[in-house]
């Protein structure tokens, strides 16, 4: 029985990302659901793992850049996974131990270094961990976690498959 090309399931997984940043443009737009600065990272690391994603399926690497490919896309979905880990986590923790609301992204970029922002972003606040939609008991940063769960599993069997 022959196994799946790597290209074609580099494809399917750019499809996939394709899909989830459909559905939180959706969410967004339609459901009327603004993206808090964790989300935002959320997004930036499902853009690029897609983007890495489309791109192996263009070139059709072969085992040593299937496997350049799959480390990229581990670093990519751990990233994710961490903040969505993250965001989870500031779910459970009590409404007064939170910090504050932060000001916007294009606000933090005018006034701060980019050290300070990411230390910023990535701390969350409020804003972060307000449940305001959820699917199977399950709220939006749950959902990320799974996705960014897939997406490791992914990179770990495009690393370890043999071409």
């Amino acid at each position: 029985m022959p196994f799946v090309s790597s290209r074609a399931l580099f494809l399917l997984a750019f499809i996939g990302c394709l899909l989830v940043m459909l559905g939180a443009l959706y969410l967004e737009h339609v459901v009327g659901l603004e993206p808090c600065p964790l989300c935002v990272v959320q997004r930036i690391c499902v853009i690029l793992f897609g983007l890495v994603c489309l791109l192996a399926a263009l070139q059709g690497p072969g085992l040593l850049g299937q496997r350049l490919y799959a480390l990229l896309l581990l670093l990519l979905a751990a990233a994710g996974g961490g903040t969505a880990a993250r965001q989870v986590y500031l779910q459970t923790v009590p409404a007064d131990q939170l910090p504050a609301c932060i000001p916007p992204l294009d606000y933090l970029m005018d006034a701060l270094p980019f050290q300070e922002i990411v230390r910023v972003v990535l701390h969350g606040s409020a804003d972060c961990a307000e449940v305001s939609w959820t699917l199977f008991t399950l709220s939006l940063p749950e959902w990320s976690l799974l996705a960014f769960a897939g997406m490791l599993l992914f990179g770990l069997v495009q690393l370890l498959r043999r071409a």
